[in-house]
């Protein structure tokens, strides 16, 4: 599918819903925590589908646009394509109330409630059962592992975690995450995990079931898999490690050699490319710090320093070939379960085109990703403890190189250049969406441009 590709509206009567849809939205999307466009205001509205998937409950992808200036060849502006399940009812329990996006005045749908579907018991159980009963509703196909049937009856509850998609877990037992910022093309979360279960990868869950929709283009909307019941995610094991006093070096090594052995089964399960070309990569890098400093002041001291943490990759060590990686590493997408950790949430930065998550990149990313976790655990309550991130980041470290045949630790100017882009999106995330925990990357920005350590 070329790059280029996106989901925008076409002029067809899908447009009368919207008389009904677009007031109530254009309010209740910016406030989603999953909403990519909450620092520019939503100038248009747009319905690229809507399927009644069982009564009272529509899945809608919408198009929201955020202005900007028509090509010459008159196509919309940028924007975002957001997956909703919509509840649409005359009067919704009182237990939905939290859920309510608001009544409709107007257009087809004057008179009636509509809330998202997926805090609504009754709507995750059917939605569950589409999933166990492969076949289609319109332009949406339910898929699923024949090996792995999924029972009947499971319990379904949302979790309320911060994070960019939805999750329901259903009876302990599996987890469907519903991808809501939407791109054409198969989503890495779906694409990884069945290559690795093809190749007996057992740091990973494999998918069982799987959403997708074939207008107006082919992408994945959501993935079924197992949920690992009583695993704890390496965020909340290293602050509890932090609150206790408790040294975290063990579990930090455990956590490398895992990595690396996803990594080795990445590169058997996808091609492998040459070195990293670190001279694109650095422009890359330059240009992502440029846009970065223009949204958020504070980092414009320190662009200089910065630029020459991306400028030394084009003398260093090229680094281990470019292959499929995780993307988007951290202390959140790793569980505990047992002695055993696991890797999961493969999708990659969502704020990046789908094509790019999809492509080859140095395995350093990924490291360079953990590695600034650990210190943003660090630095969780005053007094800041970089002596603790600092061995976990060498343990760390010490357990890929043991799995890999590399060591992280020998890459400095790869690591240093990977880990400041890492903390310069640390710090337009922050800024967009957490202005309180800015001083966190802020910190290693510093670092970062003025020792490069």
């Amino acid at each position: 599918m070329p790059k280029t590709a996106s989901l925008r509206p076409s002029r067809t009567l899908l447009a009368e819903p919207m008389a009904s849809l677009a007031g109530l939205l254009r309010e209740w999307l910016p406030r989603q925590r999953w909403f990519a466009g909450k620092d520019r205001p939503v100038t248009e509205l747009g319905l690229l589908s809507m399927t009644e998937l069982f009564p009272g409950c529509l899945h809608v992808l919408v198009h929201a646009g955020h202005g900007g200036v028509p090509s010459p060849g008159g196509s919309p502006p940028p924007g975002d394509c957001y997956q909703l399940l919509l509840g649409v009812r005359d009067h919704p329990a009182p237990r939905l109330a939290r859920a309510l996006i608001g009544q409709v005045h107007e257009g087809p749908l004057a008179g009636l409630t509509v809330y998202d579907a997926l805090h609504d018991p009754r709507s995750a159980q059917l939605l569950l059962d589409r999933l166990r009963h492969p076949g289609s509703a319109g332009p949406l196909r339910f898929e699923a592992d024949p090996s792995r049937p999924v029972p009947g009856g499971l319990v379904p509850r949302l979790l309320d975690a911060e994070q960019s998609n939805s999750s329901l877990v259903y009876g302990d037992e599996f987890i469907l995450k519903l991808f809501r910022r939407i791109q054409p093309g198969v989503n890495p979360d779906l694409e990884v995990p069945v290559a690795l279960a093809l190749q007996g990868c057992r740091r990973v869950p494999a998918p069982v079931a799987w959403l997708r929709t074939t207008h107006p283009q082919e992408a994945t909307l959501g993935v079924l898999q197992p949920f690992l019941r009583d695993a704890s995610d390496g965020w909340t094991l290293a602050l509890n490690a932090l609150a206790a006093a408790d040294d975290f070096t063990a579990e930090a090594r455990q956590l490398g050699r895992a990595t690396a052995e996803v990594h080795l089964a990445l590169a058997s399960a996808f091609p492998v490319g040459a070195p990293g070309e670190n001279g694109r990569t650095a422009t890359a890098m330059t240009e992502r710090l440029t846009a970065a400093a223009h949204s958020v002041p504070a980092l414009r001291p320190f662009v200089p320093g910065l630029r020459a943490a991306f400028a030394a990759l084009t003398s260093c060590d090229p680094g281990p070939p470019a292959q499929r990686i995780h993307g988007d590493l951290h202390l959140g997408q790793v569980l505990r379960a047992g002695r055993d950790w696991f890797v999961i949430d493969f999708e990659g930065e969502p704020s990046r085109p789908l094509a790019e998550r999809r492509s080859a990149h140095s395995p350093v990313r990924d490291i360079a990703g953990m590695l600034r976790s650990f210190d943003y655990a660090a630095r969780q309550r005053r007094p800041w403890r970089p002596e603790w991130a600092r061995r976990c980041r060498e343990a760390y470290c010490a357990g890929y190189a043991a799995s890999a045949g590399w060591d992280p630790r020998k890459k400095h100017g790869l690591l240093r250049a990977y880990e400041t882009d890492r903390a310069v999106y640390e710090v337009l995330y922050e800024a967009r969406h957490r202005p309180d925990w800015l001083p966190v990357p802020m910190a290693a920005i510093e670092r970062l441009a003025v020792r490069g350590d």
